[in-house]
């Protein structure tokens, strides 16, 4: 393999910025952008905390949307080969929320190590895992390369860069090639991205389809879902999802709208980060919360403010704006989950980081896409009084998501060929011991 100037200057600056990494993790910690009693594991440190037996696969996410990706894969990949363990690493605090209620008991998370050589080489010689998975965008070189260097196999998969990511590696040609062919397997989630990695792979592209299409439908808690349609009757409803601060008060003055035609509407707020509920609340005139099991009763608004609840409100709710879209800076949220449960999507314009399942959806006409708050509520008053329309809206929507629906198949069957045989895995856990 040649040599890369780059990688090395990158290993080089890691190495030297080593010092300084514990400042910085505690001045996020400060922030609550870091759990403070974690802050060992971004160093490869691991306590009492022992590799579990047989065939470990690690999983490497950037946040919660990747990680969903990878618990749906654990899920996948354990019903189809029993006995698996699975490793789950990322780097925010939600995403270790999301794991502790939705990963099995086969699932441990912990944080990702800090890409410096010394702290992944005691990573890797402490999990040692068999299978390394790589989901959509979050590649460090020296995590990757590393772990090619002690045996483990990698895939990188549903991978999806921006267009300024792309040109970065591309134009890093000999760093881009070495990191990429590092990967056994490599599949992009959308053609731009299957282009460029065929690129530097030298290979023909590979292009299975957008993973984030494909995944089954979120968990619905049957029981949380009857006791809030209970409250809420035949009141018309709507739901503003993973809002931002800067967007609860375009969509709270959509409502106030809404509500000079339909006096009884609902607005069920469920904002991106569960700890601003009480600020939303104050915002819509000290709306009751979930969080604090307040019901409904009378009120206009409801603040949905927990975790792991929103297919339960996306199920209920007829219609619901995927926030995070109404202002330029916030890049977009997933919408596959509503479109997944039968909700018309609706969303703001700005929704780069999600562009190519966006795109999905607009070619095949599902999904509404609105700028402000007089828009807003004249799309959600309109779908109210159409049924035909938002059906036609949810079952376009519906039909684009099936057409991704081998993805996960193909995905799952080049991740099976990289597991080793139980003998073999067996073997090397000794030899690492």
């Amino acid at each position: 393999m040649s040599f890369s100037p780059a990688l090395a200057l990158y290993r080089t600056a890691t190495t030297m910025l080593g010092p300084f990494a514990g400042a910085w993790l505690n001045a996020r910690a400060r922030k609550g952008k870091e759990d403070p009693s974690r802050i060992a594991e971004r160093f490869g440190l691991y306590a009492n905390a022992k590799r579990p037996k047989g065939v470990l696969v690690w999983m490497h996410a950037a946040s919660v949307g990747e990680s969903g990706v990878a618990l749906h894969l654990a899920e996948a990949l354990e019903a189809s080969v029993p006995g698996l363990s699975f490793l789950l690493t990322t780097g925010t605090k939600t995403s270790a929320e999301l794991v502790a209620r939705r990963g099995g008991p086969n699932v441990r998370h912990i944080y990702a190590p800090l890409d410096r050589p010394d702290i992944v080489r005691r990573f890797l010689a402490h999990w040692r895992p068999d299978l390394g998975v790589f989901v959509e965008s979050e590649l460090w070189p020296n995590l990757i390369l590393e772990a090619q260097r002690a045996g483990v196999k990698l895939a990188l998969v549903n991978a999806r860069m921006s267009a300024s990511s792309l040109r970065r590696w591309r134009s890093w040609r000999t760093a881009g090639a070495r990191v990429m062919r590092a990967f056994a397997f490599a599949n992009g989630a959308d053609q731009r991205t299957a282009d460029s990695i065929a690129l530097l792979r030298g290979e023909a592209p590979r292009t299975i389809g957008n993973l984030k299409l494909a995944a089954p439908a979120p968990r619905v808690d049957a029981t949380l879902r009857a006791a809030l349609a209970a409250q809420i009757g035949v009141r018309p409803l709507w739901l503003a999802a993973s809002t931002h601060p800067g967007e609860d008060e375009i969509v709270l003055a959509a409502h106030a709208r809404l509500r000079q035609s339909h006096p009884q509407a609902l607005l069920i707020i469920a904002p991106r980060h569960p700890e601003r509920g009480e600020a939303v609340a104050a915002l819509a005139g000290r709306a009751p919360r979930r969080s604090l099991g307040e019901s409904i009763g009378q009120a206009s608004v409801f603040i949905a403010d927990t975790m792991g609840e929103l297919g339960a409100l996306y199920d209920l709710a007829p219609v619901s704006l995927v926030a995070g879209s109404l202002l330029r800076h916030l890049k977009g949220h997933n919408p596959i989950e509503p479109a997944k449960l039968g909700s018309a999507v609706l969303s703001g314009p700005y929704v780069d980081s999600f562009e190519p399942v966006f795109d999905t959806l607009r070619a095949a006409r599902g999904l509404e896409t609105v700028s402000d708050a007089d828009n807003l509520a004249a799309c959600v008053d309109r779908l109210w009084r159409d049924d035909a329309a938002r059906t036609a809206l949810t079952e376009a929507a519906s039909q684009a998501l099936a057409s991704s629906a081998s993805a996960w198949d193909e995905t799952l069957s080049a991740l099976r060929s990289l597991l080793p045989t139980p003998d073999l895995a067996l073997e090397r856990a000794h030899a690492s011991a």
